[in-house]
């Protein structure tokens, strides 16, 4: 069945983490589904030079043409604009050779360039937000706000993020609590927001794939005695991650539960990993650091007994799906967490883990002392959760819903 051709604009590359787990599985999934697509992203040299040639595969196997730009870094925030300007002359080269029926955007700078091709060219346009954008810069201090020139940048970012709203034809979030804050505001309370959080591949992320003899000989290439407790720790250090806070739970968990190792499975210098721990007094052989490459993952994800991240509490956060939290869940992985964008009411409604109210002794007390609740949680009882609220097959079906609805409004309006 031929459902037309759809533009898919990211300014992440395919070759990033995320675009590995966050756009390709859909992409190809829905390709399966009869759309046909074209990709255009912007990567960064290194990941690009490595996996240039599997992304490449992937895309051609599944009948995706990918259209990969270079992603400028300097100087900061002339870069995007530099990078706005080549993407609007690919997208209208590529409009004007292929005739789009819709632009899927990824993102407020994709947005821009979706909102202008419907604008210019009558395309539909698929605003795919993912989160706050303008406000994640403002809170993560890379726009300081107190400095005019940045206090400009957001305030025209935040005036955009108006019109993509109110102008696209379609709108995901990936919580239903940036769902309600959005809602909430006068001007958008007749949207239609769909959510759809970061899913995983539940077929990738299951415990009962991972060979119990692989699992045991990795143990011990790790080092990790038989006996302990492993507790992990899976993604970036730093940034909207509270790595010294993980290590200061992981200590006074240490004091009452001695047979506890910490694994951090990051792709980050293991050294700077290294001296957060000793700054939080954690001795050298009680945390192992490596990293695991997307298909190995879940053999490495199988010594788990629990998991931990905490992620800083800003409002920006309320639209925050952590891909980690799916990938875990399909794992049968229980978590220890703070509540931002959905996962306190996941975690509440299901039972699948442990939340910290606060950044305190007494916050980390209250969840070290219920540590026996949260090992007995069953395998199967977290998989089955996941299922409910992270399988890729249901994310899969929203898309491919939303893409008939926006069609079906598309012919009306024709």
């Amino acid at each position: 069945m031929d459902t037309g051709h759809i533009l898919y604009i990211t300014y992440d590359g395919l070759t990033d983490p995320l675009g590995q787990s966050q756009v390709l599985p859909y992409l190809t999934g829905l390709s399966g589904r009869g759309y046909r697509f074209t990709i255009l992203s912007f990567e960064k040299k290194e990941r690009f030079a490595a996996q240039k040639e599997s992304i490449d595969k992937i895309t051609r196997d599944a009948g995706i043409r990918w259209v990969p730009l270079s992603f400028t870094r300097f100087p900061p925030v002339a870069a995007k604009f530099y990078d706005a300007w080549r993407m609007r002359r690919k997208a209208f080269s590529l409009h004007r050779e292929l005739k789009f029926d819709m632009v899927h955007c990824r993102s407020y700078i994709a947005a821009d360039m979706g909102l202008r091709m419907k604008k210019k060219f009558g395309t539909g346009f698929f605003f795919d937000m993912r989160g706050f954008w303008a406000d994640e810069k403002a809170d993560s201090g890379h726009w300081n706000l107190d400095n005019p020139f940045y206090r400009q940048v957001y305030r025209y970012y935040k005036k955009k993020e108006k019109q993509f709203l109110l102008q696209a034809d379609a709108i995901v979030s990936l919580t239903e609590a940036a769902r309600k804050e959005i809602c909430s505001k006068e001007d958008y309370q007749a949207l239609e927001v769909d959510v759809i959080p970061c899913c995983a591949d539940l077929d990738h992320f299951n415990y009962e794939q991972a060979d119990p003899n692989r699992v045991a000989a990795l143990r011990n290439t790790l080092g990790i005695s038989p006996d302990d407790r492993v507790i992990t720790y899976l993604g970036s250090v730093g940034g909207w991650y509270m790595t010294g806070d993980m290590f200061e739970f992981f200590r006074r968990l240490l004091d009452k539960r001695p047979g506890f190792t910490m694994l951090f499975l990051t792709k980050d210098d293991p050294r700077t990993v290294r001296e957060q721990a000793q700054q939080a007094g954690i001795p050298a052989e009680r945390v192992i650091i490596t990293y695991a490459p997307r298909p190995d993952l879940p053999l490495y994800l199988a010594l788990s007994h629990c998991s931990i991240f905490f992620i800083k509490p800003f409002y920006s956060k309320i639209a925050s799906s952590p891909t980690k939290h799916a990938e875990l869940m399909g794992m049968g992985i229980p978590v220890i967490c703070n509540d931002i964008g959905d996962t306190g009411h996941i975690i509440e409604q299901t039972r699948t883990g442990l939340l910290v109210n606060n950044f305190t002794p007494e916050g980390y007390e209250a969840v070290i002392g219920r540590m026996d609740e949260l090992l007995a949680i069953p395998k199967e009882k977290i998989r089955a959760a996941a299922f409910r609220y992270f399988d890729l097959a249901t994310g899969l079906q929203a898309y491919h819903s939303i893409y008939k609805r926006i069609s079906r409004n598309s012919k009306n309006e024709g």
